[in-house]
This record gives C-alpha cells, sequence and structure tokens, in this order.
C-alpha cells in the first residue's frame, strides 16, 4: 500500500497552529531563539513586535506568585548618550519633541483610570492566589510618578549590549542616590543606536540583574526607529504638531513596560521573586504580554495632551481593559 496523501486543508491547519504557538513563544518570555543576541544568564522579559491586531477577551488570570511588587511607583529616566543634549529629529519630530512626550506620559499616567488597572494587585498574599481582595499590600496610583530625568553623556554604541544597558540603569540609580525598590529605572537611548533584536523580534523588555542588586530597569530604544512593527501610528493614524501617531509607540511600549515592571519587578532570579504572570517558569506572561497589540488600544488624556496605550489585563474581569 502507498503512503497516504495528507488532505491540503489538514497540513494548512498544522502549519497555522505551528505559526500562533511561535507568536505566543515570542510574546511571553524569551524563547532561545528570540533572545539570541541576550545573555544566556540574564534573559530579559520582552515585549514582542507587532504581529497583527487582535483583542483577547478572555483567558488565563495573573497569578501571584509570592514575590515584590512596587506598591508606590516610581520612574526615573536615563537619556543615555550626549545625542539626547546635541539633538537629533526623525520624521519630521526632534529628539525634544520626543522627551516632551514621554516625559508628559509618565508625569501625569499616575491617577490615571489607566493606571489604576494595577491597584488590584498586591503583595503579601498566598501564593497561587488570583485575586487580592482587602488583602496584602496593594499597588497604589499615586500622581506625580516621574522622580527623576537625567541625560548620561556617557558614549552609548551603536549596538549596546545587555550589560552596557545596565550599567547605564546603575548610573541613573545612583545619579539618583541609590537603590528604590519602588522605582523602575528607565534607560532610553537615541536614535540610530540600539541593541540587537530591537525592530526584528522585540520592541523593549525589563529586567533585573541575577546578582547585586535587584534593580527593576527597563529598556527603551528609539521606538519610532523600528516604525509599524513597535507602534508608530497604531492607534493615531494621522501625526499632529505634538507627536501623537508618530510617538504612539513611545507611550504604548513605555506603558506596557512600566506596568509589568510595576506587578513583576523581579522577573530574573527565583520563581518565588516572581510577582504576578500568568504560571511560573520561563514561560510565564505579565499583565501587559496578555494585551499587546490589542485592537482595543486607545488614547487616554492625561494632563493638557492625550496619548496611545494598551490595555492592561484585569483579573476583575478576565479581560483586557483600559481603566479600573
Amino acid at each position: 500500500m502507498g503512503r497516504r496523501k495528507i488532505p491540503t486543508f489538514i497540513f494548512r491547519v498544522a502549519i497555522g497552529i505551528a505559526v500562533f504557538a511561535l507568536a505566543l513563544t515570542l510574546a511571553g518570555r524569551p524563547a532561545s531563539a528570540a533572545a539570541a543576541s541576550l545573555s544566556k544568564a540574564n534573559n530579559p522579559h520582552l515585549m514582542s513586535i507587532n504581529h497583527g491586531s487582535k483583542i483577547r477577551a478572555a483567558g488565563t488570570n495573573l497569578v501571584y506568585q509570592g514575590g515584590a511588587v512596587e506598591t508606590t511607583p516610581l520612574v526615573y529616566i536615563n537619556w543615555w548618550g550626549s545625542q539626547w543634549n546635541t539633538g537629533f529629529s526623525t520624521g519630521g519630530y526632534s529628539s525634544a519633541q520626543a522627551q516632551t512626550y514621554i516625559e508628559g506620559f509618565y508625569s501625569n499616567v499616575g491617577g490615571s483610570s489607566w493606571d489604576n488597572i494595577n491597584t488590584q494587585y498586591c503583595e503579601g498574599i498566598a501564593i497561587g492566589s488570583t485575586s487580592c481582595g482587602s488583602g496584602g499590600t496593594h499597588i497604589t496610583n499615586p500622581t506625580g510618578q516621574l522622580a527623576g530625568t537625567w541625560v548620561d553623556t556617557t558614549s552609548v554604541p551603536t549596538r549596546p549590549t545587555q550589560s552596557q544597558i545596565q550599567s547605564a540603569a546603575t548610573r541613573l540609580m545612583n545619579h539618583f542616590g541609590g537603590y528604590n525598590a519602588n522605582a523602575t529605572y528607565f534607560v532610553f537611548t537615541p536614535h540610530g543606536h540600539s541593541m540587537s533584536g530591537f525592530g526584528s523580534v522585540w520592541c523593549a523588555w525589563h529586567d533585573e540583574p541575577t546578582s547585586g542588586t535587584n534593580i527593576a530597569y527597563a529598556y527603551m530604544p528609539y521606538i519610532p526607529d523600528a516604525g509599524t512593527g513597535c507602534g508608530r501610528n497604531f492607534v493615531n493614524p494621522t501625526n499632529n504638531s505634538y507627536g501623537n501617531g508618530y510617538f504612539d509607540g513611545f507611550s504604548i511600549v513605555g506603558g506596557h513596560e512600566y506596568a509589568e515592571a510595576m506587578t513583576d519587578p523581579h522577573p530574573e532570579r527565583t520563581s518565588t521573586n516572581f510577582g504576578w504572570i500568568t504560571n511560573t517558569g520561563s514561560s510565564g506572561e505579565e499583565i501587559g504580554d496578555l494585551c499587546a497589540w490589542a485592537s482595543n488600544s486607545t488614547d487616554i488624556t492625561l494632563g493638557s495632551n492625550y496619548y496611545a496605550v494598551q490595555p492592561l489585563w484585569s483579573n476583575a474581569s478576565s479581560s483586557c481593559v483600559t481603566s479600573y
């Protein structure tokens, strides 16, 4: 008897399942291929590039793993590279406009209904819990969370490594008086200077060192360099003078990393240091992963401007929401 030919539609379904599984892998903690340029001992939590708008209406809730969260969150920014002082432009916008957009987002996000989504998560409750209720110490939503910005004129390589980015985060921490367990230390690199993998596999990431001070830090390349793959014009198809549209990715990706570092600031050490993820181990998804590039991404008004954001996962409704 000859070999039985597999029907074409079954083959196509199998290929589709394989592609979908790969997309899910890239959306969570990095698979070895996705993290090829990263240290094997220190793989940060990546936000994958846009593989197509979607909405996730229901799914597995986040689970408390026993670690800390940032209960009174703060943000510090390292504008790494003298280019931020001398200035540069892309797409008709200056680096100063990019800084104004980014600082405006982090200065005003505290107190918003979008940021309030994070307050349903806490620390100090039973491992395995999916709801805090009135227990534990909850994340709060104070105003004025941008605690400091600094232009670090240390030379930035064309392709900075993860260890160099970690050193830049440490310089930022020391510049502002040392370690703060409630702070996320953001490192922004200028146009044309980004770690390998940016724009082809991932848009940004957050991490902590594997030893020493367990500083929560995040890396943000110059997001518009990656085009639509990292959010340019994702919410606003038309650009305006403030940068809405062209800078959409800065607040979408930056908000993603901000929320994930707040709810899971220590993703690198032991499983009991994890905060809120879908499951233990290297494949756990965080509050932003579950809703990345969702079709209900939208603008929110912060201060006198509006900013594009993605929804965040709410255990309260088991869905991706933009307010709470």
